[in-house]
């Protein structure tokens, strides 16, 4: 059996699951709602305020899908309950970001400025502080498409090992390495 699988989701008091019958799982709660196709071989049910999540056989498939989708439906319960909050820091001199109506403009040492429209779902602010480095807070109820803009924001400026500069998360480490050390003759 698998051990997330097999695992309970509690349901919290405010929030409500119902599965359609093309089995189409849809979570509502106070912070919105979410809907996830699930496959159809496995079972999604709530028995006394606890989702469980049921696979028919042993296969190597269904025991694949059976972990991967009672985590998903889990991510949605904690998405409209409490919702996802991820901080990106900004690490370089010069760098800047600011974020207007969904768009945030990024300056990261091009020769131009880079302007990322964010998805309606989820809220961008910016803070910048004098003598801290520049940070991104997403927040939103979609953890898989709040981890998909934090990487592609992630992206635009990978952090390199010399200087340590570059677009990181809030309390990522960084490997660093020696640079070249100039011979003397």
């Amino acid at each position: 059996m698998s051990r997330i699988g097999k695992k309970p989701i509690t349901l919290p008091a405010n929030v409500t699951l119902s599965v359609a019958s093309d089995n189409i799982v849809t979570v509502k709660g106070p912070k919105g709602t979410l809907t996830q196709e699930v496959d159809p071989d496995i079972r999604v049910s709530t028995v006394d305020g606890e989702i469980i999540v049921e696979r028919p056989t042993e296969q190597k498939r269904h025991k694949a899908l059976h972990g991967l989708y009672r985590a998903l439906v889990n991510n949605m319960v904690e998405g409209v309950s409490n919702g996802y909050k991820t901080q990106l820091e900004i690490v370089g001199v010069g760098y800047k970001a600011t974020a207007t109506n969904n768009i945030l403009e990024l300056s990261l040492g091009y020769s131009h400025n880079i302007f990322l429209a964010i998805p309606k779902e989820i809220k961008v602010t910016t803070l910048t502080e004098k003598g801290k480095n520049p940070t991104i807070t997403l927040e939103g109820i979609d953890k898989q498409l709040l981890g998909q803009v934090a990487a592609k924001i992630k992206s635009l400026r990978k952090v390199e090992p010399y200087k340590g500069k570059g677009v990181r998360t809030a309390g990522e480490t960084v490997r660093r390495k020696a640079g070249k050390t100039a011979s003397k003759k």
